[in-house]
């Protein structure tokens, strides 16, 4: 009987007509398989070493602080103490500014033009970072990026502009890391104070200044679209050069911020109306260069590290000094000329230490050189009054009797700018007069080393030998430390530590040096300073002083001339109760003027400069000074002869005097 159904009879075996695969040809399905393994996991582990490659020597996201002035260009903005700025060296930074401090439709701009859900995404677009691909392939080339604004902060901060898929890869990383460290506020608010904004602008305050002539608060819709519209492109939609360019791309940030809903379709087209109005660039005196150069030279100095970016506050009186300057300048141009003189330098020290005005030379656009800091000149007698501190600190009386005559020190023997002798005098007498033989005779009762001593502890830091003729000023010093050093007369004995910085910030406003008050260091005795002040009184204000033209109105004055040797340098450092004061002209060839003295055309000078500097000011008096003019000039010539009388035994009876050969000074 047949069998119903599939079910073979016991015993038996059915064939499939065919068979499987599988059961025919099982070797083959297992080289198959291994081969699908080897290539799944080499493609795996290549996909992992692709993995780590787009990572490998990836930076590590910098402390938020680091961001602000990471890869920043050196640059200083210099401003006075009214926040006027003065000069801008390197990019221009601006001032940080946060968002919570611009009117809402400004960051909306940013947002409007760089990066529409930069609220809602987490760092990177993964939609538009799809889009941007497929774009990127359909076209065979890069032309969509898909980088948001904390993916563009990553990028111009902490990595590279280099367009790779490394590159790429890692700035997402790195926005998503920066995500999680600040707030949505805080990331657009250091982007808009990092971005760049073409002509050395980089960030939101610097470009509306620079552009529009106002702080960011101040911008209006159309100015804050345009500025938005520039980051796309901004060399080429720069505003002085494509303002037509800009204002089209203009067009397109108002259209995006009406469909986002920032603003009104009513407000884009009013915007796109308004005139764009961009000021002329700002214009900086170049003549201010000297004293910013010597303030650059201090903050270098006074700064471990320099940041990035810094705004540094200087001391400068700004009228005072381009008054200073254009007086100087005109004076120059005629009566410099006409001595043969073709340079000047000056610097103005108020009685605090501040610098009011520096004028380093007649123009800075032909020579940078600073002649108040950076050059070296023989002095003359304007070195005379440390050779009479040390007098006077050695026991000696401005009313003790010397004899004005021919001296020889070993083979030197200086004469007096007349080459006359006038006998015996008092030493108030000899300083009024510049007689140099006097003052060679005190360095040698007191000692060179003692006469270089007291210089050095007045504020004198070039280095002096301890030669005879330090006392005619033989050893070159600069403006500076001489003016520097006369403040210690002024004050009373107290050393006179000048400043011209006020203070150092970064655009952030952290303060990174302020002026501190501090006690100044008394280097001298207070009755010996009045004393000093007596004498260089003299010089200007006696009918024997050599600085007679110094003389300004209604106001107590002091100071000392100097002329070197063959006229090529002539000095008037002097000081009234409000500013130390020095003047000093001559030829930088070295050349010899046209026997111009410290008490001419230099004398004429700093007069002018003082007038400037106390216009207005109440007239104060000069502690110890008129006391110089208590003594009658007949009285005096009684005490220098019966003196001169005592005096000139005492040398008869005495060893000559011996010293080192070497050098005529003039006064």
């Amino acid at each position: 009987m047949a069998q119903k159904g599939n079910k073979a009879p016991a015993g038996r075996t059915i064939k499939v007509p065919g068979g499987g695969f599988a059961s025919r040809h099982p070797r083959l399905v297992r080289y198959t398989l291994t081969a699908f393994l080897v290539v799944l996991l080499v493609a795996g582990g290549w996909g992992f070493w692709k993995w780590r490659s787009l990572y490998a020597g990836m930076p590590k996201l910098p402390e938020i602080a680091e961001l602000w002035s990471a890869k920043r260009e050196a640059a200083i903005e210099f401003i006075d103490h009214n926040g006027n700025t003065l000069d801008v060296r390197g990019p221009r930074y601006g001032r940080a500014t946060s968002v919570d401090q611009l009117p809402e439709y400004v960051p909306q701009a940013f947002i409007a033009a760089e990066d529409k859900r930069f609220y809602e995404h987490d760092g990177a677009d993964d939609a538009a970072i799809a889009r941007a691909a497929w774009s990127n392939l359909r076209a065979g080339e890069t032309v969509s990026g898909a980088s948001t604004i904390t993916q563009q902060l990553i990028k111009n901060l902490v990595l590279t502009s280099r367009q790779t898929v490394r590159r790429k890869a890692q700035e997402v990383k790195l926005a998503r890391e920066l995500e999680k460290e600040m707030s949505k506020d805080e990331i657009l608010s250091l982007y808009l104070n990092r971005v760049y904004f073409g002509a050395g602008l980089y960030g939101i305050d610097a470009a509306a200044r620079y552009y529009f002539g106002k702080p960011p608060q101040k911008l209006t819709v159309a100015e804050a679209a345009i500025l938005a519209a520039l980051p796309k492109a901004p060399s080429k939609l720069n505003l002085r050069e494509n303002l037509e360019g800009a204002k089209a791309r203009q067009d397109y940030v108002l259209a995006q911020m009406v469909d986002l809903g920032f603003i009104r379709p009513a407000e884009a087209e009013q915007a796109r109306a308004e005139d764009i109005t961009i000021i002329a660039p700002p214009t900086y005196d170049p003549q201010l260069g000297y004293a910013l150069d010597a303030v650059s030279e201090r903050v270098k100095a006074m700064l471990p590290r320099i940041p990035g970016d810094l705004v540094v506050t200087v001391s400068l009186d700004i009228d005072l000094q381009e008054k200073i300057r254009a007086q100087l300048a005109k004076r120059m141009e005629s009566d410099g000329a006409a001595e043969g003189a073709s340079q000047v330098a000056a610097v103005l020290i108020a009685k605090d230490g501040r610098v009011a005005a520096l004028v380093g030379g007649t123009d800075y656009t032909s020579t940078e050189f600073n002649r108040v800091t950076q050059a070296l000149r023989q002095p003359g007698s304007s070195f005379k009054p440390f050779v009479y501190a040390t007098a006077l600190e050695d026991g000696y009386s401005p009313y003790d009797v010397f004899e004005d005559a021919p001296i020889t020190i070993g083979k030197w023997s200086p004469s007096n700018y007349t080459s006359a002798y006038l006998g015996p005098m008092t030493m108030s007498e000899a300083i009024a007069r510049s007689i140099n033989t006097v003052a060679v005779e005190l360095t040698q009762l007191s000692g060179p080393a003692r006469v270089a001593e007291t210089a050095r502890r007045f504020g004198i830091t070039t280095k002096l030998e301890a030669y005879p003729s330090i006392a005619l000023g033989s050893q070159e010093v600069s403006l500076w430390e001489l003016t520097r050093a006369y403040g210690v007369f002024q004050s009373g004995g107290l050393r006179l530590d000048p400043w011209l910085i006020e203070k150092i910030e970064d655009s952030r406003g952290t303060v990174l040096y302020e002026r501190p008050d501090y006690e100044r260091d008394r280097v001298y005795s207070e009755d010996l300073s009045r004393d000093m002040n007596a004498m260089l009184y003299r010089v200007v204000n006696s009918d024997i002083g050599t600085g007679q033209r110094a003389r300004i109105a209604k106001w107590t004055v002091a100071g000392k001339t100097g002329t070197s040797q063959d006229w090529r340098d002539a000095w008037f450092i002097g000081y009234s109760a409000e500013y130390v004061g020095g003047i000093w002209v001559g030829n930088d060839d070295d050349k010899p003027m046209k026997k111009v003295t410290g008490g001419g055309l230099p004398a004429d000078l700093w007069s002018d400069m003082m007038e400037l500097a106390h216009a207005g000011k109440t007239p104060e008096r000069l502690i110890g000074a008129e006391s110089g003019l208590v003594i009658s000039e007949e009285a005096e010539a009684r005490i220098a002869f019966y003196r001169g009388l005592s005096q000139a035994f005492s040398i008869a009876a005495g060893q000559p005097l011996a010293g080192r050969s070497g050098y005529r000074v003039e006064r």
